[in-house]
C-alpha cells in the first residue's frame, strides 16, 4: 500500500510538473501575441507615419516647383477683347509677359485661316507659302489681330501637314496698317 502511495505522489507530482510547464507555455504564447500585437500596432503607427510624411513631402515638393516654375513666367500682359480691337497700335504686347518663356519665334503678317486645316490662323512670312506658319492660341485673341504684321513667340508643335505649326502666347504689333507679303508660287 505504501508503494502505491509513492507511485500516486510520483504521478501526482509528474501531472503537477506536467501542468506547470503547459501553463508557462499558455503565458509564454500569451506574451507571444501581446508582444506581437504591440509590434504590430507600432509597426502600423510607425507606417502610417512614414506615408504621412511622404504624402506631405510630395504636396510640399509640388507646390515649391509650380511656384518656381510660375515665378517670372505666366503674367498675362493684356487679351484682345472685341472693344479694343480696333485701338490696337503698334507697339502693343498681347499675351504672357516675359518672352523668354518661349523657345520659338516667327515675324509676318497674320491672315485669318489655317494651312489646310491646321490651326486657326496663318502668319505669312517673306519667302513664299513654305514659309507660312500655322497658328493658334489660348492665349491671345488672333482674329483681332487679324492683317497686322506681328512678332509672335510660342511653342512649335507637330504639324500633319503645315510646315510649321505654332502655339502662340505672345504678339508684339509692329505694324497695324502692314501689308501681306507677296507670295510667290512654288
Amino acid at each position: 500500500m505504501e508503494n502505491m502511495y509513492k507511485i500516486d505522489l510520483q504521478d501526482n507530482q509528474a501531472t503537477n510538473a506536467y501542468n506547470e510547464e503547459i501553463e508557462n507555455q499558455v503565458d509564454e504564447k500569451r506574451e507571444l501575441r501581446q508582444n506581437q500585437d504591440l509590434m504590430s500596432k507600432k509597426t502600423k503607427k510607425t507606417f502610417l507615419i512614414i506615408c504621412s510624411i511622404a504624402v506631405l513631402a510630395g504636396v510640399l515638393t509640388g507646390f515649391g516647383a509650380f511656384k518656381l516654375k510660375n515665378k517670372n513666367s505666366g503674367q498675362v500682359v493684356q487679351n484682345v477683347t472685341i472693344e479694343d480691337a480696333s485701338k490696337v497700335k503698334n507697339g502693343d504686347v498681347f499675351g504672357v509677359a516675359d518672352k523668354d518663356t518661349f523657345a520659338d519665334s516667327a515675324t509676318g503678317y497674320i491672315e485669318k485661316g489655317g494651312v489646310e486645316g491646321e490651326g486657326s490662323h496663318k502668319l505669312l512670312r517673306e519667302g513664299g507659302e513654305s514659309q507660312t506658319v500655322a497658328l493658334t492660341s489660348s492665349i491671345v485673341d488672333l482674329d483681332k489681330l487679324v492683317g497686322t504684321e506681328v512678332k509672335l513667340y510660342g511653342e512649335t508643335h507637330k504639324a500633319e501637314k503645315a510646315g510649321w505649326f505654332m502655339d502662340v502666347g505672345r504678339v508684339e504689333v509692329l505694324n497695324v496698317d502692314a501689308q501681306a507679303p507677296l507670295q510667290t508660287l512654288e
